[in-house]
């Protein structure tokens, strides 16, 4: 676990002018579709990329960085448009080739004194991914910005600022990799398929499931005296021991036989959750979390679809029932929730959206964002694999991310954020 203490580094980092990089050749110019899967994730994520010191030193980090960015913008040319709004009301994607944005920086200091990274940590992470001045809504951001922060004694970070709305993990992953594959002159191991047409709103829409994604219920945080503390964000490890612990403990009922470990670990969070923000018996509570749809429809979404091809699943119960049952009740909501999502069920999430112009509503939910299967510590511009990777902060207080831990990657890291007083019941809990 993370100590709780903020890092004695101040960091200091000059950013030069920010410049557009343009695709290396002439691409597709006009308006490019963006899903109704895409319209319901617009937010901004920011992530970073530590590479340490080597032979080769950072002098040349930033034009090979630069350079390759050009080259992959060819195949990923949405990325060098702008968002903008249709005639239908909805996000899409002005493809005028213009370019992303890259910024060149500088740190006072070595990168092995930026610390421990194992949780988010926006007032010093945030230097190393640059901000739009003055952007006011997501419209004013374009749709990539790249920042490369170069450290004292060789080493670097690539700090990036990405629209979920252009992909999700899976497709983010792989246009990272595919850049670094780029820069270290390798042909794409995934070429992207950029035809988002595939997720068209059926005619006429049809909803066929409950989406209570959507379902407004009373918000914890505007009752309870306990959001008037400061919030405080923690880093808690499990290791493949405990996370095995953890699933035995969720069939020692025998109400289930089995059981995954994300359906065990989301279970156990959602009741510690509960519990340590004090919710009282009959508070509806809500459990959010992305569920992987390419293989769900029918056909399957193609090998490199370059967009969101998930949507969340969703539980609903009142507080009192997660805590007066045992860990196999939260875990059997868990496990019907992903079982729901197939072919029907996803293309019910895109007409929905379609009809009602719904979004998730986070009021007394948790939402849990997987990244633990993403393979973004493999990213290698020519200097290795980094030495850390992650988000700079989470996107929303409801928000726990789920981060693979350890050098055999089998160990998961959990970061969220609660007021302080829940956050120390919350870590006593942890203790399985």
């Amino acid at each position: 676990m993370a100590p709780e203490s903020s890092k004695a580094l101040q960091l200091t980092v000059k950013q030069e002018e920010p410049t557009l990089v343009a695709p290396a050749e002439e691409t597709e110019k006009g308006l490019y579709f963006l899903s109704n899967l895409d319209q319901n994730i617009a937010v901004i994520v920011r992530t970073i990329y530590c590479f340490k010191a080597d032979d080769r030193g950072n002098e040349d980090a930033v034009d090979v960085i630069k350079n390759a960015l050009s080259k992959v913008l060819v195949h990923y040319y949405p990325l060098a448009g702008r968002l903008t709004i249709s005639t239908e009301g909805k996000l899409i994607v002005d493809c005028t080739g213009e370019g992303a944005v890259f910024v060149e920086a500088e740190a006072d200091c070595t990168i092995e004194q930026l610390g421990d990274l194992t949780k988010p940590d926006p007032a010093t992470l945030g230097k190393l991914v640059y901000d739009i001045p003055g952007a006011q809504n997501i419209l004013q951001i374009p749709p990539l910005v790249a920042q490369v922060t170069k450290f004292k004694f060789g080493g670097f970070v690539l700090g990036l600022c990405m629209n979920h709305c252009m992909f999700d993990g899976i497709g983010a992953m792989e246009f990272v990799n595919s850049w670094g594959e780029t820069a270290r002159g390798l042909p794409l191991t995934v070429p992207p398929f950029l035809e988002r047409n595939l997720l068209k709103v059926r005619n006429p829409p049809k909803i066929e499931f409950p989406h209570h994604e959507f379902a407004e219920i009373e918000d914890i945080s505007k009752t309870s005296k306990l959001y008037e503390e400061e919030m405080q964000y923690r880093a808690f490890c499990f290791d493949p021991e405990k996370l095995e612990k953890l699933k035995r403990k969720a069939i020692e009922d025998g109400v289930l036989t089995k059981c995954t470990t994300f359906e065990a670990l989301s279970a156990f969070v959602w009741r510690a959750r509960c519990q340590a923000l004090r919710m009282v018996p009959d508070q509806q509570t809500k459990l959010l979390f992305a569920v992987d749809g390419r293989a769900k429809f029918v056909p399957p979404l193609p090998e490199g679809y370059c967009g969101n091809g998930i949507v969340l699943a969703n539980a609903v119960c009142k507080a009192g029932e997660i805590l007066e049952n045992s860990l196999s009740f939260a875990v059997g909501l868990v496990h019907d929730a992903v079982k729901m999502v197939n072919d029907d069920y996803m293309r019910s999430a895109i007409d929905y959206f379609e009809v009602t112009r719904a979004r998730p509503s986070l009021a007394a939910t948790l939402l849990i964002t997987t990244w633990s299967k993403l393979s973004f510590h493999i990213t290698d511009f020519g200097w290795g694999e980094p030495i850390s990777s992650g988000p700079v902060a989470l996107p929303e207080k409801e928000v726990v991310l789920f981060l693979s831990h350890g050098k055999e990657r089998k160990s998961i890291n959990l970061l969220l954020g609660l007021p302080a007083s829940a956050m120390e019941v919350f870590e006593g809990l942890m203790q399985i």
